[in-house]
């Protein structure tokens, strides 16, 4: 069967939802290959360096860039449950996932992957990756239970911290104190940078609230910035939020 091509982009359907429809936050993982370019990565300077990968569920992120000699964590609420657990969810999030992605073709971009099939059997390995090393790591405090508002690490822990498809993907699930809070937390454990990707929905459009967001962290002393990066795999997702201490 030949893999499934992107297509121009068909003329609206009135019967056919016009974003991702998904019941509960999916646990979906992608590559290390992936988060470099979504995050703009240096791989190379960040080798020794203290990494926590926020909301990671089953990406290969983490067990990846610890090969690399980059003191990498991860943190998500699922890490409490064991691997066959994990392996249960990615197995039912993934059918649903791809399901989802092959109905609304249009809302992605073939910039990154040939088809959707090329995008699939990336982040099933990824999970393949995750699963593997959550097994053998999750005792040793690589991957640690936790999640959004409040991490459980001290104050500028880590060099960088990453979060994607959570804030701003899921911005329906969350109001815009928890969306505050969570953008804090997220800089009160860096004593770095916190990169946050991507800044729209799963309809492909910007959060609502981003303006204001950025003023009350700014009235808090948290500078941020948009930057572009080189990956549009989700219609929109092609640039994201950097966020500091203002004066950092």
């Amino acid at each position: 069967m030949p893999a499934l091509a992107f297509a121009p982009t068909p003329a609206p359907l009135t019967r056919m939802t016009p974003e991702i429809e998904l019941p509960s936050i999916s646990f979906f993982g992608r590559s290390l290959a992936v988060y470099a370019r979504f995050f703009a990565l240096d791989l190379a300077a960040l080798k020794g360096r203290d990494v926590l990968d926020v909301a990671a569920g089953p990406s290969s992120f983490t067990a990846e860039a610890c090969a690399r000699k980059i003191d990498a964590v991860a943190v998500d609420p699922a890490y409490g449950d064991t691997p066959g657990a994990l392996a249960s969810r990615v197995l039912l999030d993934y059918a649903r996932m791809f399901a989802e992605m092959r109905a609304k073709r249009r809302l992605f971009r073939g910039a990154s992957f040939a088809s959707l099939e090329a995008a699939e059997f990336d982040r099933r390995g990824a999970a393949q990756r995750f699963l593997a090393d959550y097994g053998t790591h999750v005792v040793q405090n690589r991957y640690v239970a936790g999640s959004l508002p409040r991490l459980p690490f001290f104050d500028g822990t880590f060099d960088l911290v990453l979060c994607a498809h959570l804030l701003f993907t899921y911005a329906q699930r969350f109001d815009f104190d928890w969306h505050l809070s969570a953008c804090r937390e997220l800089v009160r454990v860096s004593a770095g940078e916190v990169r946050l990707h991507p800044l729209v929905g799963l309809d492909g459009k910007p959060y609502a609230g981003f303006a204001r967001l950025r003023r009350e962290l700014r009235a808090g002393g948290i500078a941020s910035d948009i930057v572009a990066v080189d990956y549009e795999f989700f219609a929109g997702a092609d640039s994201m939020l950097v966020l500091r201490r203002a004066g950092s």
